[in-house]
């Protein structure tokens, strides 16, 4: 199953501003349920952590582990901020 991203900075800022925000020490998660039959992604990466290299690699990591564990009931628009 391929991942479907948040694109637009509308799509950003309406989860940012409306969803509900779950922290930890390396990891931010926003939540906020969608109308759509999907849930989508947004991975958010400082240019703090590491070279290109490396947040590429986090970014993809981060989706496959959401590609794999998306069981959802419901849909939901998810953004992931890496510290």
């Amino acid at each position: 199953m391929k991942v479907i991203t948040l694109k637009t900075t509308t799509e950003f800022s309406r989860v940012y501003k409306k969803g509900k925000s779950y922290a930890d020490k390396h990891l931010v998660l926003y939540v906020i349920k969608n109308d759509l039959p999907v849930s989508r992604i947004g991975i958010s990466i400082s240019k703090k952590v590491g070279n290109s290299v490396t947040r590429n690699r986090i970014r993809r990591l981060v989706k496959e582990v959401f590609r794999l564990n998306c069981e959802f009931t419901q849909s939901y628009d998810l953004i992931f901020i890496v510290r």
